[in-house]
């Protein structure tokens, strides 16, 4: 695979900033319906600390994306689910990329004690609501009609895998 993935640091800012506007302005995988400065990064920053975050980097050493695991909650009796999050440039997906790196994170997300993994996706994002259903994950909750983006109602849907 002609992809690596890095640890996410300072270096990756803008870069991650960008990819997350792109995916805000076209499509309904980023929730907001206007671009993020760069105050987004530290909150991604701020959310991972002791989880992994990487940004993947293409053969010329762009970065095309990012993802990142998060507690899904504060409470220490919920520190047994992470949830997982991941923006690829479109161009880079359908290339194994997603599978790589949930594998990765999966592997990652045992070692520190985490046994089930959760994706808040929009429902009018169904690329990743098939990618995740293709990978075990299956739909555990939704909340109906609680966004609005480009005039357009969406809900937002949970899916969940276990992984023992």
């Amino acid at each position: 695979m002609p992809y690596a993935f890095d640890p996410l640091s300072q270096d990756h800012r803008r870069p991650v900033v960008d990819i997350f506007n792109w995916f805000v302005a076209n499509s309904f995988a980023a929730y907001p319906e206007k671009p993020v400065g760069n105050e987004a990064f530290d909150r991604f920053v701020a959310m991972t600390r002791g989880y992994p975050s990487i940004a993947v980097k293409d053969e010329s050493s762009a970065v095309v994306g990012f993802a990142f695991l998060h507690p899904f909650h504060a409470a220490d009796t919920l520190r047994r689910a992470a949830q997982i999050t991941y923006f690829l440039m479109p161009e880079h997906t359908r290339r194994g990329l997603g599978t790589a790196i949930l594998g990765r994170f999966i592997a990652q997300a045992r070692q520190l004690g985490v046994d089930t993994l959760l994706a808040s996706i929009s429902s009018r994002n169904e690329q990743s609501l098939c990618f995740h259903r293709k990978h075990g994950f299956r739909e555990c909750g939704r909340f109906i009609r609680v966004g609005r983006k480009f005039g357009q109602d969406f809900d937002i849907v949970w899916m969940q895998r276990h992984l023992v």
